[in-house]
Parts: structure tokens; sequence; C-alpha cells
């Protein structure tokens, strides 16, 4: 595959991302989250989100 001036632009890490200040729905602290939070449904800072994964599964992002 050639990557000339046919719209290759990249990947999506070349731009930094945009985070937003939450509050998180298991310890009330308040984190910053790589999305824009949805209301009704719950947010939660890295370390809570951790106990919420299923047993088992690996976690391929490391924080």
């Amino acid at each position: 595959m050639a990557y000339g001036s046919g719209g290759y632009r990249g990947d999506r890490n070349d731009q930094p991302k945009e985070y937003f200040k939450t509050t998180c729905s298991d310890c009330g602290n308040e984190c910053e989250v790589p999305f824009k939070p949805t209301q009704g449904r719950p947010v939660y800072c890295k370390d809570c989100f951790r106990k919420h994964q299923p047993e088992g599964r690996s976690d391929r992002r490391k924080f």
C-alpha cells in the first residue's frame, strides 16, 4: 500500500486527546476521562473502573 498524497493522514494518535472533568460514580472523586460523559450512565475513575472489570478479563490498556 502506498502512502503518497492520497489521503493518508497518520494515525489518530497524532492529535492530543480531549479529556473531560467529571465525578466518579463509585467513589465520588473528581477525575478526567477521554470521552464526553453521557447523562444516566456511570463514569468511573481509573481505580474504580478496574474494580468493575469482569473477573478473568485481561486489561490490555495499562493506565
